[in-house]
């Protein structure tokens, strides 16, 4: 057969769906996705709303990924760099702390901010000095402990602790006591110090944009959606069956495939609520963090976003929630708006969109950094993909679409050397 003779499903138009057909189509091969909703992204997905960009959840993107420096061209994303620091809002003040390496403004003001003792800032320039050396593999071979652990057994102060790293870091791994495993840790701290947090200015969608813009043999079947998958055949929900020699699963795998039923992933969940707003209280683009124990709302962060009708000059706020809670929109607005004033001084904030998400993150054990070609096989024509394989990152979620793209590959491969051989011999 020739290559593009073969039939070979995506499910999933996600990050990592899509990066499997990019994979595919460098080979040679001619893929077809399978998609349940109407557009690109997955988890990453942003829609127009009142003259602003509103990206699902607030996201960055990191450029000092890996995989995102082999499959996306950062220049034509158009991205706005956020400055490596924050600003903490605590008892009616604030503050700003940074790595003053990369950006000397942030000097005096971390050297003589609050956020922690000397003792701590020396401990700081000891963590970033080691992670520097320490290469990735290292990161996801080091035996696992907590977050909040991993930071108390490196000696920092309680204060640090809760002022800075819970409150940075719960609205990175989308949970308030640093539950998250210590690889997961190490390796966001060390991509943070070796490169910048961004976010395209016309949102994160247009990451997967990009990613199926360069798709150029791929077919792509929006609204199609899969019930179960089995050997050479994917049953839609209408009925439909779909004959396929490969299927490469790119998303949550557990209700598609029978004898994974009892597998499934755990999620975490976060709230993220957009304001406008008529002025900003950081002037800067840096994430605003809420030290406050008692507080509900995480972080803040002003977007840089598209005016698609041209007229508004309203500020764009997004406002990240990681705790559980059990309030309706109205109270959870109201409770939101009074944090903003009370803790930030942000006196009009404006309600604009409440994006409540259920699957934000999986929540993985065990995490790992990258997988071979034949981990990604589930049987002889069924191959897994998705960041729920290794960690919950942008990164993962590219390795793990290549990888069962190139498993698929090399079966094929592997396949026409034995129909070589048997030729050759008959």
């Amino acid at each position: 057969m020739n290559k593009s003779d073969y039939k070979i499903h995506i499910i999933g138009a996600g990050i990592s769906g899509l990066i499997a057909a990019k994979v595919l189509e460098k080979n040679g091969y001619q893929p077809i996705i399978l998609e349940a909703a109407d557009s690109v992204g997955g988890r990453v997905k942003s829609d127009y709303f009142d003259g602003f960009t509103l990206d699902h959840g607030f996201q960055v993107l990191l450029t000092s990924y890996p995989a995102a420096k082999k499959y996306l061209d950062f220049k034509e994303l158009d991205l706005q760099e956020l400055l490596p620091g924050a600003t903490i809002f605590q008892q009616g003040t604030s503050q700003t702390i940074g790595d003053p390496l990369r950006k000397i403004s942030f000097l005096f003001s971390t050297i003589f901010s609050s956020v922690g003792s000397v003792k701590d800032k020396i401990k700081i320039l000891k963590l970033n000095a080691i992670l520097k050396k320490k290469d990735l593999a290292t990161i996801f071979k080091t035996p696992e402990k907590t977050t909040l652990h991993y930071l108390q057994e490196f000696g920092f102060s309680d204060k640090m602790i809760t002022t800075f790293f819970k409150p940075f870091f719960s609205g990175i791994f989308l949970e308030p006591n640093l539950e998250t495993s210590s690889r997961m840790f190490e390796f966001v701290y060390k991509m943070f110090g070796n490169g910048l947090a961004v976010i395209p200015k016309k949102g994160m969608q247009e990451i997967p944009n990009q990613l199926k813009n360069s798709l150029q043999k791929t077919t792509i079947q929006f609204n199609t959606s899969v019930k179960e998958v089995k050997n050479n055949a994917i049953i839609l929900n209408d009925g439909t069956e779909i004959t396929t020699n490969f299927t490469i699963i790119a998303t949550e795998a557990s209700s598609l495939i029978s004898n994974l039923k009892n597998q499934e992933i755990e999620w975490k969940s976060c709230d993220t609520l957009y304001f406008q707003c008529g002025k900003r209280v950081l002037k800067s683009p840096i994430i605003g963090l809420i030290a406050d124990k008692n507080a509900l709302v995480n972080n803040i962060f002003y977007h840089i976003s598209v005016d698609i009708f041209g007229e508004n000059t309203n500020e764009l706020l997004s406002v990240t929630i990681v705790k559980s809670h059990d309030l309706d929109d109205q109270n959870l607005i109201k409770t939101v708006q009074k944090e903003l004033k009370e803790f930030c001084g942000i006196q009009d904030a404006k309600f604009l969109k409440r994006y409540q998400i259920k699957k934000a993150l999986p929540k993985i054990s065990n995490l790992q950094y990258e997988l071979s070609e034949t981990e990604t096989q589930l049987n002889s024509s069924v191959f897994l993909a998705g960041d729920l394989l290794l960690n919950g990152s942008l990164n993962a979620a590219m390795i793990a679409g290549e990888k069962a793209a190139l498993g698929v590959i090399k079966t094929l491969q592997d396949g026409l050397i034995v129909e070589e051989l048997t030729s050759e011999y008959n």
